[in-house]
C-alpha cells in the first residue's frame, strides 16, 4: 500500500525532520551546469532552479528523508545543520505548493 501525500502545513513541527518527500511521477527534471529545469507534466509549467536548489532536489530524490537529506547537504555545503534544515524545509514547502513535491508523514518506529 502506498502512502498518501499530506499537506506540508499538517506536519507537526516536531515531526518535520522525520518527514519524507517524494517527487511525483508527473514531475521530471534535468540538471544543467547553470540551472536545473523542472517540468510539471500535468500543468506544462517549467521551473528553473539555481545550482544550490538543484543540488537539494537531487539529494531529495536519492534521500527522501528530510533529516538525512539535511545532514548530507550540511556536509556538502559546509553549513550548520540547523540552517540547512530550515532552508530545505522552505524549499520543500515551495516545491509542494507548485505540485512538484509531496510530503509524507513520518513512519512509526
Amino acid at each position: 500500500m502506498s502512502e498518501l501525500p499530506i499537506s506540508p502545513a499538517s506536519v507537526a513541527p516536531e515531526n518535520v525532520a522525520a518527514t519524507t518527500v517524494t517527487i511525483p511521477d508527473h514531475v521530471v527534471f534535468r540538471v544543467f551546469a547553470a540551472e536545473t529545469v523542472v517540468l510539471n507534466i500535468n500543468t506544462g509549467q517549467y521551473h528553473g532552479l539555481n545550482p544550490v536548489a538543484g543540488s537539494m532536489l537531487e539529494t531529495l530524490q536519492g534521500t527522501p528523508d528530510l533529516r538525512r537529506a539535511s545532514q548530507a547537504l550540511a556536509e556538502e555545503f559546509e553549513q550548520p545543520l540547523e540552517r540547512i534544515e530550515h532552508d530545505l524545509r522552505a524549499f520543500c514547502d515551495d516545491l509542494a505548493s507548485r505540485g512538484l513535491l509531496e510530503f509524507h508523514e513520518p513512519q512509526a518506529r
